[in-house]
């Protein structure tokens, strides 16, 4: 272990070189929903059903898929926003899926999420200065001229002015209240950031600006990213491990550039023929058949068979399990 001086002024512990920042193992998550008003017939939505993943540390690791697979819901139990139904998750060594009241409030200075809409998830009655430095209120880092000033630094290191501080979110664009949520993230100096979908509403142009602002926060503070979008650009330009979730299961999982290169789950192959290659080139046009089922009624044996242009009747039997095929690449089908 190491350890490293952070933003409340104390000396914190880091995990041993190779051990993985986060892990997450076997998470289940479902949420369960009535068949209408007047009925008290339940189903329920699985929406993580057994994942297991890790994040190293000062890495980025990606989840991508269709909408609805899981993605959000897993980075939210990744970092204790909601709580999982079963399963472990691990943060720096230390299991944290039981942890309440103060020891909850303590991890939050190691982990901190960027929220999709840049609209709707910062408060428009409190002035910028007081939404990026809630944090130092709530640990007793900083208050009163203390707190101004952090603030104010903290914003010109993400690309707003000193003066933002004073203002209120109304004031500005899409792209400058992203990385107000970014400087709120990033303001306790926190070792893992769980980016949902932080620039899918967005202009193309304010994107990039702020994927390379996550970018160079990452190589400054050596920040973990746990990395959630559904498109496969910014996933290509952001990730160095990728894992691809289909109905609340991961399905293929790979260091970025090998699954780019050569992609080996059905599914991944479908998501990725659409994709230009490297030189200008196209993958063969994989057009899925069908609609992707409902998390409430997942299909037997493999979740995707329905829709696989390889499926065999095998697949409608048992669930194939996430296995390693060559290092570092696991895939969740036996016909890859």
């Amino acid at each position: 272990m190491t350890a490293r001086i952070v933003a409340d002024g104390n000396r914190r512990e880091e995990p041993a070189q190779g051990a993985p920042l986060l892990s997450l193992r076997g998470l289940v998550k479902h949420f369960p929903v009535r068949r209408s008003f007047l009925s008290n017939e339940t189903f329920s939505v699985k929406a993580v059903d057994g994942v297991s993943l890790d994040v190293p540390p000062g890495k980025t690791v990606g989840l991508v898929g269709e909408s609805g697979c899981g993605k959000t819901t897993l980075g939210r139990l990744a970092i204790r926003l909601i709580d999982p139904d079963a399963g472990g998750i691990f943060f720096e060594g230390r299991e944290i899926t039981t942890l309440a009241g103060e020891e909850l409030r303590r991890l939050r200075l190691g982990m901190q999420i960027v929220f999709q809409d840049p609209y709707s998830s910062l408060n428009p009655r409190m002035r910028i200065r007081d939404i990026v430095g809630e944090g130092w209120l709530v640990h007793g880092i900083a208050k009163g001229k203390a707190l101004r000033e952090r603030a104010e630094r903290l914003l010109m290191r993400v690309g707003l002015p000193a003066d933002a501080a004073d203002k209120y979110p109304h004031e500005f664009s899409g792209g400058q209240r992203q990385r107000i949520g970014i400087a709120r993230a990033i303001s306790l100096s926190p070792r893992l950031v769980v980016a949902d979908e932080p620039v899918s509403a967005l202009d193309v142009s304010v994107q990039a600006q702020i994927l390379n602002l996550l970018r160079d926060l990452q190589d400054e503070d050596g920040i973990g990213y746990l990395f959630v979008s559904h498109d496969l650009r910014v996933i290509r330009h952001m990730c160095d491990i990728v894992a691809v979730m289909y109905l609340g299961v991961i399905v293929e999982l790979a260091p970025a550039a090998d699954l780019f290169r050569e992609p080996l789950h059905p599914y991944t192959r479908s998501l990725l023929s659409a994709l230009p290659m490297a030189g200008g080139g196209r993958r063969e046009q994989i057009v899925l058949a069908g609609e992707i089922p409902s998390p409430i009624h997942v299909p037997p044996g493999c979740r995707f068979h329905t829709r696989c242009f390889m499926s065999k009747p095998s697949c409608r039997e048992q669930e194939p399990a996430l296995e390693e095929r060559c290092a570092g690449r696991f895939v969740a089908c036996p016909y890859a």
